[in-house]
């Protein structure tokens, strides 16, 4: 029988799948690290981007905050002057007032009736004044009471017979001041 040695043949087909194996191993391990490193710079770049959009956001974010807090100064100086205007219309609405008031009461002052000293405080007019009689000191608050810009007169004090005016009856009386138009 003649000996035929088939091992190296096998040995050889054994080798060359050996190292097709490992060729083919490092062709998959040369994948794995380019697909890892391409994974990785392409998260790399989400983030990069992720992070340019942040730092827009922040940006924008810090401006709008100086628009708020411009806003909120502008609203703040916009209320102060509103409260000016209002000041400034309530002076100009009652700009006249006391020239009505002045006229309505020369308008409602009887004959022998003599105003001394008018004063104003808040609403009220406290008046001091001489007349020749109580009757007339009487008709001039009849005469206020009618009055639409004068109303509630209240006779304070009243003194007659002075020792240098026998004749004359010295008066305060106060009168609250209204508005027609209220």
């Amino acid at each position: 029988m003649a000996r035929i040695n088939l091992l190296p043949w096998r040995e050889k087909i054994r080798q060359e799948r050996k190292n097709q194996f490992y060729m083919l191993l490092g062709v998959a391990a040369a994948i794995a690290i380019a697909v890892g490193i391409g994974l990785h710079a392409s998260i790399d770049s989400l983030i990069e981007q992720q992070t340019s959009r942040n730092h827009y956001l922040t940006q924008h974010l810090t401006t709008l905050d100086r628009e708020i807090k411009n806003i909120r100064s502008l609203e703040i100086e916009k209320a102060q002057l509103l409260k000016r205007m209002n000041v400034i219309q309530k002076l100009q609405y009652s700009r006249p007032e006391i020239v009505h008031l002045f006229e309505e009461m020369v308008m409602t002052l009887p004959d022998g009736v003599y105003l001394l000293n008018v004063t104003h405080k808040n609403s009220s007019l406290n008046i001091e004044g001489v007349a020749e009689s109580n009757s007339r000191i009487s008709s001039f608050m009849r005469n206020l009471d009618r009055s639409p810009w004068l109303a509630d007169p209240e006779l304070i004090v009243i003194n007659s017979n002075t020792a240098d005016f026998p004749n004359a009856s010295w008066f305060s009386l106060k009168v609250q001041r209204s508005r027609p138009d209220k």
